[in-house]
């Protein structure tokens, strides 16, 4: 068995799409930024690159554990052209990359910006279950939801350069933060600005970091319900509405202080699994079932807190001698890692790949 402590080498074409293959999550449709397995995608903005290597376009772009960070939606220059052309009040599905590692589910939001990823309202939600559709039974990285369709909001502002963002924080595994971006164009909307609820930022640098759920999928639910309402539009950058008693000028920051949980200020309700904005500015977080509190209980073992945990894949057998926790081991094309001083269950990489050791800690699948 050979344990790497030193980072491997990325093998310069094989390795982009190993590394794809047995990384975390990605939309790929619409087309992304710069994704390399996006559909549709337009071409490249002249001196950019495809999002690929260790750390490419399912991956996420902040871990509180490894102490990494990217942008917001990755990349900052746009495509010169839209990925998808959405009529505002119409239907869409938001499709992912079906080679993912789901981390036992969590929060999603869809959201919508005017002012190139400055300000971002959200438009839908999947919260706790979110590429799964219920409370799982133990840990799990398999998804049985990768694609969600919703409805427009009927009163998005009609656009060429809206960016559409999908957002995800994590149940398990690193406290991660994921986000793609893609530039869409908005036709036939009634209205001149929308107001949703702000999107939910987690697991970033200057934000709050979310831990893992656990079996406990109110983890963090309070920046969900307690997100302020903010309104988007072409004419200019967002501004936060009045209902909290604020009205300050929109915008994120890597650095935004923060002090405590926000206090909430909407109602969480179970039932459909879609939500928007309205008119009014009026928002009801939806949920994609009932609360958890309804579904029986999981028991799930406590965690460990890996370097990375990008090589995943089906179990093939139980550890058992002693280690110490967070150590993480490769042995040829499986790893495993050490849970509360003994090995967890061996994990295959993909067909044909070998387990690997990042540039940063992180465990990976590799072409040999």
């Amino acid at each position: 068995m050979t344990k790497f402590s030193v980072a491997a080498s990325i093998l310069a074409c094989a390795g982009v799409f190993a590394s794809l293959a047995s990384g975390h999550v990605s939309i790929i449709n619409p087309c992304p930024r710069y994704s390399p397995v996006g559909e549709n995608c337009p071409a490249l903005p002249a001196g950019q690159s495809l999002d690929t290597g260790e750390n490419a376009i399912n991956g996420p772009i902040s871990s509180m554990t490894l102490g990494t960070k990217m942008p917001l939606c990755r990349h900052d220059t746009p495509y010169a052209t839209p990925s998808a052309t959405w009529t505002a009040g119409q239907s869409v599905t938001i499709k992912f990359n079906p080679s993912a590692a789901i981390h036992s589910g969590g929060n999603c939001e869809f959201s919508i910006s005017y002012d190139n990823g400055k300000t971002f309202a959200v438009i839908h939600q999947e919260l706790r279950y979110c590429f799964l559709g219920s409370k799982p039974s133990s840990l799990t990285n398999t998804a049985t939801i990768l694609s969600y369709t919703f409805k427009l909001p009927a009163d998005l502002p009609s656009s060429d350069k809206a960016v559409f963002a999908w957002s995800w924080v994590n149940a398990s595994g690193n406290r991660e933060f994921y986000m793609n971006c893609a530039d869409v164009a908005i036709k036939g909307g009634s209205s001149s600005s929308y107001t949703g609820k702000e999107m939910t930022i987690a697991n970033y640098p200057g934000y709050p970091t979310i831990p893992e759920f656990n079996g406990n999928y109110d983890t963090g639910m309070e920046y969900y319900t307690g997100a302020k309402q903010i309104t988007v539009s072409p004419s200019g950058s967002g501004s936060y509405g009045t209902s909290n008693g604020t009205n300050s000028s929109g915008g994120y920051s890597s650095q935004a202080p923060v002090s405590q949980a926000p206090q909430p200020s909407a109602t969480y309700t179970a039932g459909s699994g879609s939500g928007s904005g309205n008119s009014n500015g009026a928002y009801t977080a939806p949920v994609s079932t009932a609360p958890a509190t309804s579904a029986p209980e999981a028991t799930y073992a406590a965690s460990p807190s890996p370097q990375a945990h990008n090589a995943e894949g089906s179990p093939r057998s139980t550890g058992s001698s002693s280690c110490t926790s967070g150590a993480l081991e490769c042995n040829g094309d499986s790893y495993h890692f050490c849970v509360n001083g003994a090995w967890s269950e061996t994990y295959r990489c993909g067909s044909g790949t070998v387990c690997r050791t990042g540039s940063y800690g992180g465990i990976y699948c590799d072409w040999p």
